[in-house]
């Protein structure tokens, strides 16, 4: 049966005209062989397996060793997820769900939205929930490199009155970072966070020390306030899986916040999962299959960001003066899997390529003045881009 995926002895078969050994998940985003033919978004029918390979199954013993178990109880945990965060956070699904997106498939993320719409509270309350450590570092022109990755001071080691250094761990060792307005810091102290974001690593004096894992940056923006700010170089920006935009909360949700939140005291969150969990089911996540047309769409959809190529259209090279990276594909990707992943698919579809799009790409293409003059935004520039994927 062509394009379909079928349960037969704990293997995938997703075409029978697939060159490749059924069952098998390739273990790198984009690999060479991965099954041909369409396959249609509404099957159901689930493997029992989504790879043959048991060196990859998570440790913890809370997951089940059967993946398509362990999805379905992901997308419960998903929904516990949402239901604890409701009790702290009225509305703003879309931002829980893209957050949620992020955090499974091991990314970065920018949250962007005016002051007062419970940014700060909605990452510490993550972190709450997931059991996580948690830090939360204010940028300020002030602000120094070592106030983020921490230093070496002096001490005495109690034997004859020795002197040595001893390395003093900064904010930055947390399982969860919550870079507060990161732009209003110079460039210097911004580019203290781009090594531990890519590698999980610090290096202080020649000295490397690893970051706690799970490790995630929760990095906020106020697109208002622009005076006396240093703007993210594009290569700190690519090193963020999502732009999530917080916007205004709708006049029902704020009349709940007038009645729920000026009374008593917030509730007390549930913990819901912990580290090594996490870790578990992000390992879960690069495993869940891949159609062959999603991967191509993915590539294509970044390839015409960029101006002046074979592949972008002629208005592009008249609006976008940089267009994405390969990171942006390996995004785009992973985070499909995610998403796929959390609302209870045991493949990827194109509907979830298309939901991640715009928080994959919309900071990693950037305007020129043409386009800024003509209003077009980073957003609408990745809207008419995903309109035109389906011509």
């Amino acid at each position: 049966m062509e394009g379909r995926s079928l349960l037969k002895s704990n293997l995938i078969v997703m075409s029978d005209n697939s060159s490749e050994t059924p069952g098998s998940v390739p273990a790198t985003p984009f690999p060479s062989g991965n099954p041909t033919g369409a396959v249609s978004s509404a099957n159901t029918t689930a493997p029992t397996n989504l790879s043959e390979s048991s060196s990859t199954k998570p440790s913890s013993q809370d997951l089940p060793e059967d993946d398509v178990a362990a999805i379905n109880q992901l997308g419960k945990t998903y929904q516990s997820l949402k239901d604890e965060l409701g009790k702290v956070i009225i509305g703003q699904e879309n931002v829980i769900e893209q957050l949620s997106i992020s955090l499974f498939a091991g990314g970065h993320s920018l949250l962007m939205g005016v002051p007062g719409l419970a940014k700060t509270l909605l990452v510490s309350s993550v972190a709450e929930t997931l059991d996580l450590s948690f830090s939360r570092i204010q940028f300020t022109p002030d602000l120094m490199p070592a106030d983020i990755t921490g230093t070496d001071i002096i001490q005495e080691s109690g034997v004859g009155g020795k002197r040595e250094f001893e390395f003093i761990k900064g904010p930055v060792f947390a399982n969860i970072v919550l870079a507060d307005e990161i732009n209003r810091a110079p460039a210097k102290t911004q580019s203290a966070m781009l090594e531990a974001m890519q590698e999980k690593k610090v290096t202080v004096l020649g000295r490397s020390y690893p970051l706690d894992q799970p490790f995630f940056v929760l990095a906020t923006q106020n697109p208002i306030e622009q005076e006396g700010t240093y703007p993210l170089p594009e290569a700190q920006l690519d090193r963020f899986m999502f732009l999530i935009e917080v916007d205004y909360p709708s006049a029902a949700e704020e009349g709940r916040i007038a009645r729920e939140t000026t009374g008593k005291a917030p509730e007390t969150l549930s913990k819901l999962m912990n580290g090594e969990q996490i870790k578990a089911y992000q390992k879960l996540v690069r495993r869940v299959p891949v159609p062959d047309h999603i991967y191509d769409d993915a590539v294509t959809l970044v390839r015409r960001t960029r101006p002046n190529t074979e592949d972008a259209p002629s208005w592009i090279s008249e609006l976008i003066g940089w267009g994405s990276g390969p990171r942006a594909i390996q995004n785009l990707v992973l985070a499909s899997k995610a998403r796929a992943a959390l609302h209870g698919s045991y493949m990827v579809r194109r509907e979830d390529l298309l939901a991640v799009a715009s928080p994959v790409l919309t900071h990693r293409v950037i305007p020129n003045f043409a386009a800024e003059s003509q209003g077009m935004t980073s957003q609408k520039i990745v809207q008419r881009l995903l309109a035109e994927l389906d011509e």
